[in-house]
């Protein structure tokens, strides 16, 4: 699928991605299943999210196509409550620091690799992209998103 899935592959790689028959990183789900919960808004309900937590600029240059900023994991757990960290660490099965710590490093890549255009897509065209996202690492696939590859846009390599 080209510089897309070797993007990614690379980023969640060190988190134990595995093969659909593995089942994928367990933490990565839950990362897939935030970016895609209609409840909250999905991707730009995640990004209000961060904006409202006073991290709206770091946030901005995982959507932006400049380069990444770092967040921390105490950060993550500030900006996305420590109850939901503390659910995605009982869904995945990983103690809750180590969710943070991992949702840190996944979060900014996920999302960058989701607005190759520099904006947060819509509708049918995120749709597009994370059942791309979820074909090309094995993820579990979440209810109601497509499950058909698409061509991914790819940016400039940072």
């Amino acid at each position: 699928m080209g510089m897309l899935s070797d993007a990614l592959r690379r980023v969640t790689g060190a988190f134990g991605a595995a093969s659909p028959q593995a089942g994928g990183n367990p933490v990565l789900n839950q990362v897939l299943n935030m970016i895609n919960d209609p409840k909250t808004g999905g991707l730009q309900g995640l990004v209000d999210r961060f904006h409202a937590q006073g991290l709206g600029s770091i946030v901005n240059s995982w959507v932006s196509t400049g380069q990444n900023q770092a967040i921390s994991p105490e950060q993550i757990t500030h900006a996305l409550g420590a109850d939901r960290v503390q659910q995605a660490a009982q869904a995945s099965g990983t103690p809750a620091s180590a969710v943070a710590a991992q949702l840190a490093a996944l979060l900014p890549n996920v999302i960058d690799k989701l607005t190759p255009q520099g904006s947060v897509p819509q509708g049918g065209a995120l749709a597009q992209a994370l059942a791309t996202l979820k074909n090309t690492l094995g993820a579990a696939a979440t209810p109601g998103a497509p499950a058909t590859p698409t061509t991914p846009q790819t940016r400039s390599p940072r």
